[in-house]
């Protein structure tokens, strides 16, 4: 006599995280007893943490299901022709896209972390159609009250993050561009703001612009120099 088969084991149900709070702000997973609301998803992702000038510029993104955009990817990875392609078809194919910033006068005033916090929450904040989700990379997240999980390298996992990267990169790289016809003794086309030895070099020659960050240690020190004061120094 034939065997009797055996059953197929029930289908292991998956166990969905969300993320939490603590005092210092940090990720921490915490089981859920359901799955994620159904609805719309947006990634949210920075640009200009670490630049010596201009501000810190954070993106919100909920792409189209129906409208595969091909090439997302972390903006670290891309060549700036490729990040501009596809800032315009990220543009044209996702359902909305948002983009909020934090002065340099903010950063000076509360610290980037700070700074690039509030741009996030502005960019959300900011979006035409309402996330029931947001997926934000890194480890850090907001003060806000959606829903939302901070997934660390997200920018090159989830192709809403990408996406957001991308927005993020390219605005803010097109502001420094903008800067550069204010301000071309600094090189700011150039090197976005970052601190390339030819930056720090224009800084020694020139001092620090309107533009520069006063706390970051390669400015703190012209100025500090050039005015006889001590400058706390923050870190990016």
């Amino acid at each position: 006599m034939p065997s009797k088969k055996s059953s197929p084991p029930e289908p292991v149900r998956p166990i969905v995280t969300s993320t939490i709070r603590t005092k210092q702000a940090k990720a921490v997973q915490k089981p859920l007893l359901f799955p994620d609301p159904i609805g719309l998803i947006a990634g949210v992702d920075e640009a200009g943490r670490g630049p010596l000038a201009g501000p810190v510029v954070a993106a919100a993104v909920i792409l189209d299901d129906k409208k595969r955009i091909l090439g997302v990817n972390d903006s670290k990875v891309l060549t700036p022709l490729q990040r501009d392609r596809l800032y315009d078809k990220i543009r044209e194919k996702a359902l909305c896209c948002s983009v909020g910033m934090a002065s340099v006068l903010e950063i000076d005033e509360i610290n980037i972390f700070h700074a690039t916090m509030l741009a996030m929450k502005r960019a959300v904040e900011g979006l035409r159609l309402k996330p029931v989700k947001v997926l934000v990379d890194g480890n850090r997240l907001p003060k806000w009250e959606i829903l939302s999980e901070a997934i660390v390298d997200g920018d090159a996992k989830i192709k809403s993050i990408s996406a957001a990267s991308i927005i993020a990169k390219v605005t803010r790289d097109r502001m420094l561009v903008e800067l550069h016809q204010q301000f071309p003794q600094y090189g700011f086309a150039a090197h976005k703001g970052y601190s390339t030895p030819e930056h720090l070099e224009a800084l020694r020659k020139h001092g620090p612009c309107v533009h520069h960050r006063r706390h970051f240690a390669p400015v703190a020190a012209q100025f500090a120099t050039r005015e006889g004061v001590t400058v706390s120094v923050q870190l990016s």
